[in-house]
């Protein structure tokens, strides 16, 4: 492909709106053109990244098993009412109606339709195992779309759909899809990590997400180097903490006395007023649900976890309650709540950190009060229900939750792929049922496995730039090779450059690689800037300099390394080059 026929226009500024590297490099570099917020037009170099990491996903897919097909993006109303997510997903959910008053909505995800397709079809237990996917595009109405392709309202994804009779089934069908995974990521250059997620919106019993990782990445992901274990932060377990400084007058018969406490509303003026270790402060937060007031007790020196939370209380919504429902459950204003005198309408939940200490400090229910000396068993759990949880959130160097003497790192990382074993949600709801061997009729066990086509190339952007523009992975650059021609004036230059471009094409071609060729009227500093900008893995130089000393100028975009080889010795060369990184 020539450039001076192909549609790839740079840019020396990025968009005001592009906040983040990738998004900032692929405007730059004429990959994508955004339309409206969160929509973005993929140009033909973008588009050729994209057909790239499709046709490793679809090869990959179809290696462990897995059949393609397409579904439609528009999707009835009663399918979703049917699952009870028509409601539950909220208002990223894009609703319409079309002329005759029927509701649709445009699908952010098809777990209703397969479930759909796949109950029409399938009777028995000898029509499975199957594994279903489509590469395709939906749509998520998000309410602030932001970093181009990582956060967008409409985007490409893959999603795959496993149908199993038992559970074992099920395991089997999940491991393929982790290995699928795995192999994606290795064959597309990444590095990445493999981590325990929250299961979300999607629902189910267990999943696992993929994450490229970046300083950049807006996910936290904790894990432990001693023995692998590695979990999204939202989900993320802790093991043992170690147990704070008495606070001296824990004795078994000593009653909660209550201390004055004036204007001390964070923990840590507490713990310097009473002169106590912030550990063994007791914080007690009052959240807003759709079920009522809930209240959560955890150590004054940590984090509550609000995913945690939320899959613990259940229900829809959270939210820090007001000030006007903090006094009317607790008798006492903001800053001074605890889970002593709780009202009997407000649900009390307790951070499993927090079961063994006692002679701790909270929240009088009263302002500027305190009590001390309190007790779990003696002053709460004795008077009313108390729901001992997890609802912490991992920080660096807690102890590993799966080892002895590990502790945890938090690193950044971009979530590319996601999967999900389902279990019997969808098909339970939607009668998706099978007769097994037995005669009986079963629900199906479900997977689910999602990949973000274009967040995986904005992640690998985000994983592999410099200060000049993008370094593509040789996988998914979308032209492994640029030749430049930088005299395309001279007869000598034209003839060198367009003959290496006919012996790169052929000698590229069978490899799987592709060449650009510049031959664009512009000046060497323009053409040495865009193919930086655009990140080809390799540049040839072809030019009157490169010619008298005796070949064409070869260079690496990732290590920047560059030699003169002989014209008849390049195609070769190139080819080792790439073949060294694929």
């Amino acid at each position: 492909m020539r450039w001076s026929n192909y549609y790839l226009m740079t840019a020396r500024e990025a968009p005001r709106d592009a906040e983040v590297v990738s998004h900032q490099l692929m405007a730059r570099a004429g990959l994508v053109r955004r339309l409206a917020a969160g929509i973005y037009t993929m140009q033909p170099a973008g588009w050729r990244t994209m057909r790239k990491l499709m046709a490793i996903v679809r090869r990959e897919m179809e290696r462990a098993g897995a059949v393609e097909l397409s579904m439609p993006a528009i999707q009835p109303a009663e399918l979703w009412e049917e699952s009870g997510r028509w409601f539950k997903y909220g208002a990223e959910l894009l609703r319409m109606e079309d002329r005759h008053g029927r509701r649709f909505c445009f699908g952010p995800t098809h777990e209703e339709v397969i479930t759909d397709l796949v109950r029409r079809d399938v009777k028995s237990y000898r029509q499975m195992p199957l594994n279903l996917f489509q590469i395709q595009t939906k749509f998520r109405d998000e309410i602030r779309p932001r970093f181009g392709l990582m956060r967008g309202r409409e985007f490409i994804m893959k999603d795959a759909y496993s149908f199993d009779t038992d559970e074992e089934g099920l395991d089997r069908s999940y491991q393929a899809m982790y290995g699928a995974y795995s192999r994606i990521f290795e064959a597309c250059g990444l590095e990445y990590s493999v981590v325990e997620a929250d299961q979300g919106a999607i629902g189910g019993s267990s999943s696992h997400e993929f994450m490229v990782l970046a300083d950049t990445g807006e996910s936290a992901v904790a894990s432990c180097a001693a023995c692998g274990y590695g979990a999204n932060v939202e989900r993320a377990e802790i093991g043992d903490l170690p147990r704070p400084a008495a606070a001296g007058d824990s004795a078994d018969g000593d009653e909660p006395r209550r201390v004055s406490t004036p204007g001390a509303t964070t923990v840590a003026e507490v713990a310097g007023m009473l002169e106590v270790d912030r550990a063994l402060v007791i914080k007690t937060l009052i959240y807003e649900t759709d079920d009522g007031l809930a209240a959560v007790a955890i150590r004054g020196d940590r984090e509550v976890n609000e995913v945690k939370l939320l899959n613990v209380l259940g229900g829809l919504g959270l939210r820090l309650a007001s000030a006007e429902q903090v006094a009317e459950a607790t008798g006492g204003s903001l800053g001074f709540s605890g889970p002593v005198g709780l009202s009997a309408d407000v649900r009390l939940v307790a951070d499993e950190s927090v079961r063994s200490l006692n002679g701790f400090v909270c929240g009088a229910n009263a302002g500027d009060e305190h009590l001390v000396s309190v007790r779990w068993d003696r002053d709460v759990a004795s008077v009313r229900p108390l729901e001992w949880v997890d609802v912490m959130t991992a920080e660096a160097s807690d102890p590993c939750p799966r080892c002895s003497g590990g502790v945890l790192r938090i690193s950044r990382g971009i979530e590319v792929g996601h999967i999900f074993k389902l279990g019997t949600a969808y098909s339970e709801s939607m009668n998706c049922t099978f007769t097994d061997e037995q005669g009986r009729q079963r629900p199906a066990e479900m997977g689910c496995y999602g990949l973000g086509i274009g967040r995986t190339a904005a992640a690998a952007i985000e994983q592999g730039h410099d200060d000049d523009g993008i370094v593509w992975p040789v996988p998914l650059a979308p032209f492994t090779v640029v030749l430049s021609s930088l005299d395309p004036g001279d007869e000598a230059v034209r003839s060198a450059a367009d003959g290496l471009y006919q012996e790169l094409e052929a000698a590229l071609a069978p490899g799987g690689f592709d060449v650009l060729y510049d031959d664009r009227r512009e000046r060497p500093g323009v053409k040495f800037k865009d193919a930086d900008l655009v990140g080809f893995p390799v540049r040839v130089v072809v030019g009157a300099r490169s010619l008298r000393a005796g070949g064409a100028e070869v260079s690496s975009r990732q290590d920047g390394g560059r030699e003169v080889v002989p014209l008849d010795e390049v195609s070769d060369f190139v080819l080792g080059r790439l073949r060294q990184h694929v």
